[in-house]
């Protein structure tokens, strides 16, 4: 119990080197691949969901925002899987640390930003100024306006910090007290086991949602600069 909370979250070395670069490349070798013309059913059913994630997230989107596609979907794709990854016992999910969710968000939202500088200059400086809006107000609008804009990758960032650390705490806290109980109370200890299998499955559950969300929040940010 007197284990520190955070400990998890520590980016690990080997050798006093930093192996975080390692682990955020071994995901993609997870993603099975086929050779042959006819796919088994694990290949099927990859394909079957990349292609209905591709086709909801590419809807809204014109010919210039759809050559965002691979990109968006290998994100998602690699999220996902780091995420899933990280609950496995004794794992390090590099989702967890700030400056790589930072990494991700920043160059995607300054390249659909720029985008829309670069082919809607009027549309996207519109969107500083609403129409109809008071002079006395311009001034604070267009700062407020400039503010949000600037934070946007910041707050795709710290969404996907504090879902993933904060499901992780809390499977630790239930784990450290299933621990405990087990040489107190079993009847309580079978009860607490059942919270924790059943956070598991949530936490699943959230480690492809936040996935999702931080995927369709950088194409949303993607159609309205296209």
């Amino acid at each position: 119990m007197n284990e520190n909370l955070f400990a998890s979250f520590i980016a690990p070395t080997i050798l006093g080197l930093p192996a975080a670069v390692l682990i955020i490349l071994f995901p993609p070798l997870l993603i099975p691949t086929s050779k042959y013309l006819i796919n088994n059913r694990l290949i099927t059913t990859q394909q079957w969901l990349i292609k209905l994630t591709s086709k909801q997230m590419m809807a809204m989107h014109n010919t210039k925002g759809r050559t965002w596609s691979l990109m968006l979907v290998s994100l998602i794709i690699f999220i996902a899987t780091t995420n899933l990854l990280g609950l496995l016992p004794h794992s390090f999910t590099p989702t967890t640390q700030l400056s790589m969710n930072l990494a991700m968000a920043i160059p995607l939202w300054a390249g659909a930003v720029i985008m829309g500088f670069r082919s809607k200059i009027k549309n996207a400086l519109a969107h500083f100024l609403p129409q109809g809006t008071p002079t006395s107000l311009i001034p604070m609008l267009v700062i407020i306006e400039t503010i949000s804009l600037l934070i946007q990758p910041m707050a795709l960032a710290v969404r996907l910090t504090a879902n993933i650390t904060a499901g992780h705490l809390l499977m630790h806290l239930i784990g450290s007290a299933t621990l405990a109980m087990s040489t107190i109370n079993l009847p309580s200890t079978l009860i607490i086991f059942t919270i924790l299998i059943l956070l598991t499955i949530l936490e699943i559950a959230v480690a492809l949602i936040q996935a999702y969300i931080f995927t369709l929040l950088v194409s949303l940010y993607l159609h309205d600069n296209t």
